[in-house]
């Protein structure tokens, strides 16, 4: 990667866990993950340093910075299944976030994709939002998000609408979200990636109107064994 100007980043590793750079000479990990925001730390990087900022504190501080809950959200269970929850819930966020992690696991390594839509919210995306999470996953489990006043069955549905034959038979369409997750972990393998997206840091679920508790990333650590 080049930025304009006088600085240059080289990309040395961009894996799940983090990306190792050499910005003007010097390595530097930090906790982001994806290409994209090797470009977001080279920018603030490139601005902190014109504005007089000693490089080496810079990135330091940048170093230390932690992704934002809900957003490309990791967790790892002791038998090297690593679940992601993110708050991607448009066709452009499930590509940017489904691209990001095909762009960093390793031949072998399963993508399983569970998402859901909002209800009362734009219907035209739901078909389109299936077929995107569905062509570029290994495995899909379609499942109740917000569905506030709508039915969450016809939601699903809708979504389903967007797929081919042959996207159906790696799609299960489960409406509880508690189970839907849980069942992805089930399926899931040593070494493969989980995908829980929609809601990202909500702590809730939206149904007739009413908030209850709900929260992904709670529910995956409940059912990997980790205590919350």
């Amino acid at each position: 990667l080049t930025s304009m100007a006088d600085f240059h980043t080289r990309l040395i590793e961009n894996h799940i866990d983090g990306l190792l750079l050499q910005l003007d000479g010097i390595e530097a990990c930090f906790k982001l993950v994806g290409e994209f925001n090797a470009y977001n730390i080279t920018a603030i990087y490139g601005a902190a340093v014109l504005l007089g900022q000693d490089k080496h504190e810079v990135l330091e501080k940048l170093s230390d910075i932690e992704p934002v809950e809900g957003r490309f959200d990791t967790i790892r269970s002791d038998n090297g299944i690593t679940a992601i929850v993110d708050y991607a819930h448009t066709p452009d966020a499930i590509k940017n976030v489904i691209s990001t992690i095909n762009s960093i696991r390793t031949e072998g390594v399963k993508l399983i994709t569970v998402t859901g839509a909002g209800g009362d919210r734009d219907r035209a995306k739901r078909p389109i939002m299936a077929k995107i999470a569905a062509e570029n996953s290994d495995r899909l489990i379609l499942t109740s998000d917000n569905p506030r006043t709508e039915d969450p069955e016809a939601i699903l549905e809708e979504m389903r609408s967007g797929l081919s034959p042959t996207l159906l038979k790696k799609t299960l369409t489960i409406t509880n979200r508690h189970e839907a997750i849980r069942t992805a972990l089930a399926f899931a393998q040593k070494g493969d990636i989980v995908l829980v997206a929609g809601k990202g840091h909500e702590k809730y679920q939206e149904i007739n109107g009413v908030r209850h508790h709900f929260d992904d990333k709670e529910e995956i650590n409940k059912a990997i064994g980790i205590k919350v």
